[in-house]
């Protein structure tokens, strides 16, 4: 009945990121760190993570000579985040 919650999705900082591309096409490096309130290192340590399991895209460009840092959500990311809600949704409510 109960099904294996996605290791990926089930840190608190990555499942942050994810549900905050869940709402926007794209977010800035700087947009997560004041959302989350996380230090940018774990952040980039989270978003390398979620790169590598394919459920985001990293773009790395340079804004007025800086540095700048995007991600957005890939399909594959979509359905790992409905997947985790759903599981999710049978450990609160079993009978359903």
């Amino acid at each position: 009945m109960f099904k294996d919650l996605d290791p990926i999705l089930h840190s608190q900082l990555r499942l942050s990121i994810v549900s905050i591309l869940m709402t926007v096409e794209e977010a800035s490096f700087t947009f997560i760190k004041e959302s989350t309130n996380a230090a940018a290192g774990n952040i980039s340590i989270q978003i390398n993570k979620l790169q590598e399991a394919g459920y985001i895209n990293v773009k790395k460009t340079f804004k007025n000579n800086y540095p700048n840092t995007t991600v957005s959500i890939t399909k594959k990311g979509i359905n790992a985040f409905e997947t985790y809600v759903n599981n999710l949704k049978k450990y609160i409510n079993p009978q359903k």
